[in-house]
């Protein structure tokens, strides 16, 4: 079985894991969200700087948790994208060292992927064809998955990602950020049916989506509020009520349309906004009533982590997909 030590600088969170075969043996994770709170939204000079102050904290933890040296080793892997360059350039050019100086192999890897095969964490390498709503801060993608590396888009958003939507929205309501954690909690307490927002796209006869229209559409209705009726705690609840189930109705209702298209009995979900309770109960609950099987990714693993990439290589490595040093970051890096 190889070991394998992951590194993840994507954008605010620097992580690294080690993996041995299926057991996680480490899995270290640094936020920087207290940092960059205070901008309301993640600074890259202030993202990489902070990536060099964690990372050899959280080598030294995790080869202590771990209960191995750096000899120990048998491939180091890193994200090459997409994500912030200075970001991604820590974790890569920390891989590609160690891997030289150990003459190791490296392994450049996708962070979508990381996401999408997260689902079958622990599951013995065992890749079933699904298809997979990938939804985050960056990226709302339906996928279907027919094994690693087998990937075919169906459908992407062609404006704000979901993830996106939700700290927007949460800015122009002044929550705090991250915002889409906020919306969530507020939205536990509000009238979900008291006001009306457009499901943009639902019945475009593709899957593609589009969220620009819904944050706009608050922004709207923002406007016409009187300034005391913004301010009252039961309004910002009834806009983030109303807002998350407009967003999680046309995300369920677009992925299990892309299921049932493309023959598959499986729907897994994953991604930072798969850590919303409600998105995972109405899209378990939606692929039941469809006669569809669920799978989502563990919360460990649904925001950026280094287990999921570490995990991936260990895929990516059995089957003989390799890469090299030479191969440079891709900020823009699509799925395929």
């Amino acid at each position: 079985m190889s070991t394998i030590l992951a590194w993840e600088t994507s954008c605010d969170e620097t992580a690294v894991a080690i993996m041995r075969g299926d057991e996680l043996l480490a899995s270290e994770v640094a936020s920087q969200t207290a940092l960059h709170e205070r901008y309301g939204g993640v600074v890259p000079e202030v993202a990489s700087r902070n990536h060099l102050l964690h990372a050899p904290r959280l080598l030294r933890s995790a080869l202590k948790s771990a209960g191995i040296s750096l000899a120990d080793v048998d491939c180091f892997a890193a994200t090459l994208g997409p994500g912030l360059a200075t970001s991604l350039m820590i974790g890569t050019s920390i891989a590609k060292g160690l891997a030289i100086a150990l003459r190791k192999p490296y392994l450049a890897i996708n962070h979508l992927e990381g996401h999408l095969l997260s689902p079958f964490f622990g599951l013995a390498g065992a890749i079933e064809s699904n298809v997979s709503l990938l939804v985050s801060g960056g990226h709302t993608l339906l996928v279907k998955v027919s094994d690693v590396n087998a990937y075919q888009v169906l459908g992407r958003t062609l404006d704000d990602a979901a993830g996106e939507a939700f700290d927007k929205v949460a800015k122009m309501l002044g929550l705090t950020y991250p915002g889409g954690p906020e919306i969530e909690r507020r939205a536990r307490v509000g009238n979900p049916r008291r006001f009306e927002f457009p499901r943009s796209m639902l019945d475009s006869g593709d899957h593609n989506f589009s969220f620009s229209g819904l944050k706009t559409a608050v922004r709207y209705l923002l406007a016409k509020l009187s300034e005391e009726e913004r301010r009252r705690e039961g309004t910002i609840g009834d806009v983030c009520a109303s807002f998350q189930r407009v967003a999680i109705d046309v995300l369920v209702r677009k992925t299990i349309t892309a299921a049932k298209a493309s023959h598959v009995e499986l729907v897994t979900l994953s991604g930072g906004v798969s850590c919303n309770t409600e998105l995972g109960t109405q899209l378990s609950a939606a692929c039941e009533h469809a006669g569809l099987r669920f799978r989502a990714a563990p919360k460990f693993l649904a925001t950026d982590n280094a287990a999921m990439i570490a995990f991936t290589a260990s895929l990516r490595s059995e089957r003989g997909l390799v890469s090299g040093v030479t191969e440079e970051i891709n900020p823009n890096l699509a799925l395929v």
